[in-house]
């Protein structure tokens, strides 16, 4: 289980992060980076310009042992075998297509 949390949850939890960011940042031509420590304190994986923004597994949804208050944007995604699959959730989605020009 060491191995499981490790590599899959973590590194390719990151990774998974890292692309999810720098696809939609691309998509927007905004900047991204990943959170800080301090960020990370707060709920925060990433920014995409100024935006931050929690990236989550689909599968978070339905783990009830999570009893997390989110209060900023969550991107869930479910990896699918031509790729993945984003969904937004808590968006302001006036805010933020005027802000990265979605």
């Amino acid at each position: 289980w060491v191995k499981d949390l490790v590599y899959n949850k973590t590194y390719c939890g990151l990774k998974v992060q890292q692309a999810i960011l720098a696809f939609i940042a691309n998509k927007v031509g905004k900047g991204w980076r990943l959170a800080n420590s301090d960020e990370e304190s707060k709920n925060i994986d990433g920014y995409i310009g100024e935006v931050p923004v929690q990236i989550k597994s689909s599968t978070y949804k339905v783990e009830k042992h999570l009893n997390q208050s989110i209060e900023i944007p969550i991107i869930y995604y479910e990896k699918k075998t031509k790729g993945i699959e984003l969904e937004f959730d808590g968006f302001d989605l006036s805010i933020f297509y005027a802000l990265l020009h979605f």
